[in-house]
């Protein structure tokens, strides 16, 4: 793993896949945080218990089912459309354009792709937002998944049944290192994204993916830099 990577580590990638919570925007601007809160929300809502109570049981189904919906879906048989709309109502004004980053995204040679376990009107809201998303070809959701999350192996394959990608041919950029050991099994490039100086963040330690580094060939806190770098031309 290294963060220290050029153009010719990425020299043959025409597949570009992005995350889009926490990666394609910096996690110090809580967009995520407000999702979090809804989801508690709705557990309690749903299970009559209190904040912290729901709060317990949201992270454990999001342990035992890879995320709080699956949880529900199986344990309580939960509309999953009901539960998408209610935890992605978030305000998106305080997410920042960034067009910078637009500008290193449309930069990349090939295909680009969002593939989140959100659904596709939180992503289009989102990318919107930063000014991003006209330069995507598509984004793959968790409706497309059948919704099944990311890490699971058949998630992947959809994915690129579903666009034709060839996994050596692609780079996966993610902000959870357990979401990377199938794309780098199956011969993608990986990229974790970190918290700006690796500085805590409102995600809870039990988040944290130390165990999985070596599913990750590049890690950096500057997605915006870490993709100008890998577009420059090589150093002579």
């Amino acid at each position: 793993m290294t963060n220290r990577p050029d153009s010719r580590h990425f020299a043959h990638v025409s597949e570009w896949v992005f995350d889009l919570d926490n990666t394609l925007y910096p996690h110090h601007s809580n967009l995520f945080a407000q999702i979090d809160v809804r989801i508690t929300r709705f557990v309690s809502e749903l299970l009559t218990l209190p904040h912290d109570e729901a709060r317990a049981v949201q992270k454990q189904m999001y342990r035992d089912y890879g995320t709080t919906l699956n949880g529900l879906m199986a344990l309580h048989g939960i509309d999953p459309d009901d539960f998408l709309n209610k935890v992605h109502d978030i305000d998106y004004s305080g997410l920042a354009p960034d067009p910078a980053l637009g500008d290193a995204i449309k930069a990349l040679p090939g295909r680009r792709f969002i593939f989140t376990n959100g659904d596709r009107m939180h992503a289009e809201r989102t990318a919107r937002q930063l000014g991003i998303l006209d330069h995507f070809d598509d984004i793959f959701d968790i409706l497309a998944a059948d919704l099944e999350p990311k890490p699971a192996p058949s998630t992947y394959a959809r994915f690129l049944e579903r666009h034709g990608v060839e996994p050596k041919n692609a780079a996966m950029f993610e902000d959870l290192g357990r979401n990377l050991e199938t794309p780098k099994s199956l011969g993608m490039t990986t990229v974790l994204i970190v918290p700006r100086n690796f500085e805590p963040t409102f995600s809870e330690i039990w988040e944290r993916d130390a165990k999985h580094d070596d599913a990750v060939d590049f890690v950096t806190d500057d997605l915006t830099a870490f993709l100008g770098t890998i577009i420059a031309s090589p150093a002579e």
